[in-house]
């Protein structure tokens, strides 16, 4: 696992001192053991920091979720994403019925650019998972990394909209100042959707946001 060349520079300053510590040196060495053990790590190697390529001051909105897909062709390195031509996830799913119910818009595309190409800021807490072994990187050292990435993003004084879904995402809301909007709701799994999620209203809410500040509106619907 390799770092900050897979980061867009600017945020160089906020996470480069990470990549010395000895957390940092305990989360290589678990995932070189995986790999060594012949393990599957999704996303590839090449996609793990691919979020990152998005410019820290082109962020509007945080999308934080939980760890990757775990199943092959899927992971993609932005949370809740899947690779073009792949059956769109349940969680995904789910996003697109709330967005549907919300906004009235039918989108289909899995791959998620677009929302990214408009600062939507795709996060997972943990950024790395075993195959079909959901949450088996969790408190390996991911959770440190990303707590300083949203605490760099909590301390810009342009507002952003936070969307914390689950449980491991609310954990970060203290990081966040008070400039910022942030939006609870349970996952958007199967598991959890349906206590809070669908109907959270979350993406208008977000649009809302961004038009009382003076930003143009994410379109979060079918792309052009």
């Amino acid at each position: 696992m390799k770092g900050l060349e897979y980061f867009a520079s600017d945020w160089h300053p906020h996470i480069k001192d990470e990549f010395s510590k000895e957390y940092m040196e305990k989360l290589r060495n678990f995932l070189k053991g995986e790999y060594q053990k012949g393990e599957i790590i999704y996303p590839p190697k090449d996609k793990i920091f691919r979020v990152f390529s998005q410019k820290y001051q082109d962020v509007r909105v945080v999308v934080l979720g939980q760890d990757p897909y775990h199943n092959e062709n899927q992971a993609c390195g932005l949370a809740f994403a899947v690779n073009t031509h792949t059956t769109s996830p349940p969680s995904l799913q789910n996003i697109f019925k709330e967005i549907k119910r919300d906004l009235g818009l039918q989108r289909e595309e899995s791959h998620l650019e677009s929302w990214a190409n408009q600062g939507v800021f795709l996060l997972n807490t943990v950024l790395t998972v075993t195959a079909h072994k959901p949450l088996s990187h969790r408190e390996k050292g991911w959770e440190i990394f990303t707590t300083q990435v949203i605490k760099a993003l909590g301390q810009r004084k342009e507002p952003l909209v936070f969307l914390l879904w689950g449980s491991a995402a609310h954990k970060y809301q203290d990081l966040i100042e008070n400039q910022h909007l942030v939006l609870k709701a349970p996952h958007p799994s199967p598991l959890s959707a349906h206590r809070g999620f669908l109907g959270c209203g979350h993406f208008s809410k977000t649009n809302q946001f961004l038009i009382s500040n003076g930003h143009k509106p994410i379109e979060w619907g079918p792309e052009n």
